[in-house]
């Protein structure tokens, strides 16, 4: 197919700073889209047709594949594969359709005007997403570029910090990267004030924990005291052993059916950003206790489905992971959920009780597995003087493979 869209980064210089080679692809387009921003910058004697973002962005991406075979240019801002329109676009566009040429992207020019190394920070937009997001990105020592919503985002960026006990982050806002008015603002998450901040705003933090405060770990097995829950709560040890059952790779979608407080599948998602989780909760007050934990712990993309599981399962997309820590009891859930099981997938499924183990013993003449006792005991006060084992309750564990 010919190349019949082209998808143009611009940076704050404008026009003026567009390559020879980017050029050449505006002034062959009949068509151009972007944002009003970009649309302004156009000549107001260029006639050509412009079609500007609409919202749902879906419907802009009819309008442009409609124009297929036409030539087509796209505005964008620094790289449109980083954060950017490009990534949205290839979903529906073959790149053998496309010619791409980037400007600089908000990260790199951060990294020119502050001597870092991207490949050394973390890197995450706040454009159209939760700003507790942020919560998964911080621990001691990190190092964020954070692409801001608008002129109110560092002051939420800050408020976030300090409640985590990060108060003495160094947070610095550079405003109009590439502009002759750019500028830089620098100052500690507790000394941050209502700023005259521009709209169009990069932000660099350098995470730095209060004394005493203790950070979390992406590893699985987050303190047990990090969710709140009724008492529903996969215990932190049976946790970490779960999720290495569970084995997330990136990209992949958990199932998390009876997910009580929302620990597995809100581990699942820390582990890596590209994971995909769905947790299957009917129980309103922990479908609450579900979402306040995801907000809380950076996983606002954990999709929270509340009903019975045997209604819920049959309308999702079809999950390369499957843990059941609750209903077990229900025979034909483990049917309907190893048939929905992607080939190469992982279901695991933990039990306390006997008739749970009964179930879980038939469904492995069934199908086959593997099963692992888990035992805990942990140290504590025995008296005023001692410390003694206290068991918890043993965990039978039962994981398969669909091969």
């Amino acid at each position: 197919m010919q190349k019949w869209l082209s998808i143009i980064g611009i940076g704050e210089d404008g026009l003026a700073g567009l390559s020879p080679i980017a050029v050449s692809c505006l002034n062959k387009a009949q068509i151009i889209c972007g944002g009003e921003r970009h649309l302004s910058m156009l000549p107001h004697a260029d006639n050509r047709e412009k079609i500007p973002w609409k919202s749902p962005f879906q419907t802009s991406i009819s309008d442009i594949i409609s124009r297929r075979g036409q030539a087509v240019c796209i505005l964008a801002s620094g790289d449109p594969l980083c954060y950017g329109v490009g990534t949205t676009i290839l979903k529906d566009i073959n790149i053998s359709e496309v010619t791409i040429i980037p400007a600089p992207s908000a990260f790199s020019l951060a990294c020119s005007r502050l001597g870092l190394s991207l490949t050394e920070v973390e890197t995450l937009s706040l454009c159209g997403r939760p700003v507790s997001l942020l919560q998964s990105y911080i621990y001691p020592g990190a190092k964020l570029l954070i692409l801001s919503e608008g002129k109110n985002t560092p002051a939420h960026v800050a408020e976030i910090l300090i409640n985590r006990g990060y108060g003495n982050s160094q947070i610095t806002v550079l405003e109009k990267m590439g502009n002759i008015n750019e500028n830089i603002i620098t100052d500690i998450a507790t000394n941050w004030q209502e700023k005259n901040v521009a709209p169009l705003n990069t932000m660099a933090v350098e995470c730095i924990a209060d004394r005493g405060i203790v950070g979390l770990s992406k590893f699985p097995g987050l303190p047990d005291s990090a969710f709140h829950h009724d008492g529903q709560l996969t215990k932190r040890e049976v946790r970490a052993v779960t999720l290495s059952s569970l084995a997330p790779n990136p990209g992949e979608l958990l199932w998390d059916v009876g997910a009580g407080c929302g620990s597995i599948s809100i581990e699942w998602l820390r582990s890596d950003r590209r994971c995909r989780a769905i947790a299957i909760e009917q129980n309103s007050t922990r479908i609450n206790y579900i979402a306040d934990n995801a907000a809380t712990l950076g996983t606002p993309n954990l999709q929270i489905i509340g009903g019975k599981s045997r209604e819920v399962i049959p309308n999702l997309p079809a999950p390369n992971a499957i843990f059941i820590g609750g209903g077990v009891t229900e025979s034909e859930i483990l049917e309907n959920c190893w048939n929905a099981l992607l080939t190469g997938g992982r279901m695991v499924i933990n039990v306390v009780t006997l008739e749970g183990e009964l179930i879980l013993y038939q469904w492995y003449e069934k199908v086959g597995g593997n099963f692992t006792r888990i035992a805990i005991q942990r140290g504590e006060p025995i008296g005023s003087r001692f410390l003694g084992w206290k068991a918890m309750s043993p965990v039978t564990q039962w994981v398969g493979i669909k091969n």
